[in-house]
């Protein structure tokens, strides 16, 4: 037989080339908001990259590319990681759907995850999500405790349902604990900017606010606190997306955690298997996805005992952070005594509790 016989009888019982494609490692590309070190969403999310490589060993091959801005700049990142031969692409936050779903038609071979999203306009398309609000419950409780002024502040990066449950839920939780309890709500209009985002907190502070929680991803609210408590303030922070440890134990006093490790270890080993199916995830505390960080020595032990029991009944699902009664900002009815709010309601949260002043903006 001659060698381009053994060729041709080989491609015809289909062992050429597939045997060689299987040693070839899976890629799987990372887009970025923020930069990786940015101590918060973006970092979290890159640890979930780096547990893939622990995992998989050479059997995976990781690429990111940072600090892509969200619109025209993002569908041409992704463009340019699908052609590089990325097979799955995960593309980590919200406004990177529309650019998502946009490369997607263009490469159905291809398999792309869009973290906090919604649009799955193409069969190769999953949309990933946490239950966020789920952790903004525990950390409002704690913000009832802590409080001195009655004044906590949420710095909010765009008025999304996402942020919105996180306000809500934070509110409500903290509302329990001190009913007279005042939520100062500051937009950001960014995922990521210190400036913008110190400068927040220091008007926060300016107006008697003492505790602070952020749904923005830089560590500058945790800078801010500790500035001020070095010149004789009493201000309390929370830990987002990532365990921001290094400003325990206070003003940090506990932490947010985004463990999306487990989440993209199933999904690319579904790649690998071949029973990658479309879906919609939406995990929380059961999954292991939303994780409380160290409740320090700095909370009281009445309250980091309320918090551990709030994080023990949501986890083995006895308790869930918007069960009523509670109503809406304008006074009516949202959820009945007992009622347990649908996902579908949540994700599409544009509304305020009551309790809570100022509009929501467009």
């Amino acid at each position: 037989m001659t060698f381009k016989t053994f060729l041709a009888l080989a491609a015809t019982l289909g062992l050429a080339g597939p045997a060689m494609a299987q040693d070839d490692p899976t890629k799987v590309g990372f887009i970025y908001v923020g930069p990786i070190g940015d101590g918060g969403w973006t970092y979290q999310h890159d640890q979930g990259r780096l547990a893939l490589e622990e995992e998989f060993g050479d059997r995976v091959e990781t690429v990111y590319q940072e600090s892509v801005p969200e619109g025209a700049d993002a569908e041409r990142a992704i463009t340019q990681m699908a052609l590089g031969g990325a097979d799955i692409i995960f593309t980590t936050s919200f406004g990177f759907g529309d650019a998502t779903n946009a490369v997607a038609a263009k490469f159905p071979d291809v398999k792309f995850e869009h973290a906090t999203g919604y649009k799955r306009e193409h069969p190769n398309v999953s949309t990933y999500d946490a239950r966020f609000y789920e952790g903004r419950a525990v950390l409002g409780t704690l913000a009832g405790y802590l409080t001195e002024t009655n004044k906590i502040g949420y710095i909010g990066s765009f008025p999304i349902p996402e942020n919105i449950q996180g306000i809500n839920s934070s509110y409500l939780h903290a509302r329990k604990i001190n009913p007279d309890v005042e939520m100062v709500v500051t937009w950001a209009y960014t995922w990521f900017d210190p400036a913008k985002e110190a400068d927040a907190a220091r008007a926060m502070i300016d107006q008697g606010v003492d505790v602070i929680l952020q749904h923005t991803d830089s560590t500058a609210p945790q800078a801010a606190a500790e500035e001020a408590n070095a010149n004789g303030g009493r201000v309390f922070t929370f830990g987002q997306a990532s365990d921001m440890a290094e400003f325990k134990p206070e003003p940090r006093v506990a932490s947010i955690i985004d463990n999306w490790a487990p989440y993209y270890i199933d999904r690319v080993g579904a790649v690998m298997d071949g029973t990658w199916k479309q879906q919609a995830s939406w995990g929380g505390m059961p999954e292991g996805e939303v994780v409380i960080g160290e409740i320090t020595d700095a909370v009281p032990a009445e309250a980091k005992a309320a918090a551990e029991e709030m994080i023990a009944n949501i986890s083995d699902g006895s308790y869930h952070p918007f069960t009523g009664p509670i109503n809406k900002q304008d006074g009516s009815e949202w959820l009945a005594e007992g009622e347990v709010a649908e996902d579908g309601e949540l994700a599409g949260m544009d509304f305020y509790v009551e309790g809570i002043t100022g509009e929501i903006p467009n």
